[in-house]
């Protein structure tokens, strides 16, 4: 088993003095290599893109823990302050599962290799939170400690948009947050197992979506688009689980008159998987879902709940929480807040901010 902190290859960026080095040059704006319509659509939807493939987005709950100190479920569940959260993703137009129920962009259609040097791609995103926070600082209801304390984030959400583990130097890129003595959340759709396994160092906390309980449900729901071994695949990172060591999730999004239910299914993936946490959380009709769902597929939080009783007794523990703006419970043992890794880097103190971008669909 790998511990959390292990080295595999340590890129710091000293001097053989042992000094830390300026970093890399970073890119300038509008270098992604992201097909000009969809970059397009998420310049405008707020995304700042970073890297060849990657975007920064700031979370609702991160301006609504600055502006009324109000915390996302994660903050309830894990103790992770949301004004301290980045949320990116290595490759925020790449996926190769098309859910039905993503509210995020449709991605493309083809698998892009993406390989951004990880302290670059690391010092991007952080540069991008800064610019998409510029209208933060002074605001009248945000603290100015507060606004400069989410300048250097504390945590990474690598949750934003797209399958990370199809990047292919994210054990690097875990190194350097954590090194940063920034604590990363992973959530990833299970399809390459092998990725997984070969971590190193593994995320703080690994999610894994188990978002169907059966085969037929998985293919209807999840469509993937490159072959026909997801749901196998999926089954090999359950498998795998136990094995890690570091905090495991797995996340069933629940859809009403579709997923919601199936509680002995469900029981026996989480039984083999065997994670830390289980979260059940409600599909919300938004978004890029709204073309493949209708509102009635919304499940209420009374629903969620009522499947979590009945999942944690099949899987040997019980509901501790729950959210009921964010439709989610939290099912496990006990709750154990998150630890974050030790710092032995810092930002540059030059970092400064990215610059502001803009991509627009080129006029015919």
């Amino acid at each position: 088993m790998r511990a959390e902190g292990s080295k595999n290859s340590v890129r710091n960026n000293r001097s053989p003095a042992g000094g830390i080095v300026s970093p890399v040059s970073l890119n300038v704006p509008g270098q992604s290599k992201i097909e000009p319509k969809i970059a397009a659509k998420l310049s405008k939807q707020s995304y700042h893109l970073v890297g060849d493939h990657g975007g920064v987005k700031v979370c609702h709950w991160t301006k609504e823990n600055l502006k009324h100190d109000r915390c996302c479920y994660k903050g309830t569940f894990y103790g992770i302050q949301s004004g301290g959260c980045m949320q990116m993703a290595p490759n925020v137009d790449t996926c190769n599962l098309a859910c039905t129920y993503c509210w995020r962009e449709p991605h493309s259609e083809t698998l892009h290799k993406i390989d951004d040097d990880p302290e670059k791609l690391f010092y991007e995103s952080v540069r991008a939170h800064r610019r998409l926070l510029t209208g933060f600082k002074g605001h009248k209801d945000v603290p100015f400690e507060k606004w400069e304390e989410s300048q250097k984030p504390k945590h990474i959400a690598i949750s934003l948009n797209g399958e990370p583990t199809l990047y292919s130097r994210l054990g690097e890129f875990l190194e350097v947050c954590h090194h940063h003595g920034v604590s990363t959340f992973l959530v990833s759709n299970g399809s390459l197992p092998k990725v997984i396994e070969n971590l190193d160092p593994l995320p703080t906390q690994l999610y894994i979506s188990v978002d169907a309980p059966n085969e037929a449900l998985f293919n209807r729901l999840c469509k993937p688009k490159f072959n026909d071994h997801a749901w196998q695949k999926l089954n090999e990172t359950l498998h795998l689980l136990p094995s890690l060591d570091t905090r495991t999730v797995c996340r069933h999004t629940l859809i009403k008159h579709e997923s919601l239910g199936h509680h002995k299914e469900y029981a026996r993936l989480d039984n083999i998987a065997d994670p830390l946490f289980i979260e059940a959380k409600g599909y919300i009709y938004v978004g890029h879902s709204r073309e493949n769902l209708s509102i009635e597929n919304m499940p209420s939080h009374a629903d969620v709940m009522g499947f979590s009783e009945k999942l944690a007794p099949l899987v040997g523990r019980e509901v501790l929480s729950e959210r009921s703006e964010s439709r989610v419970a939290l099912i496990g043992r006990e709750m154990i807040p998150v630890t974050l890794p030790t710092a032995i880097r810092s930002l540059p103190d030059d970092l400064g901010i990215a610059p502001p971008h803009s991509y627009k669909l080129p006029t015919l």
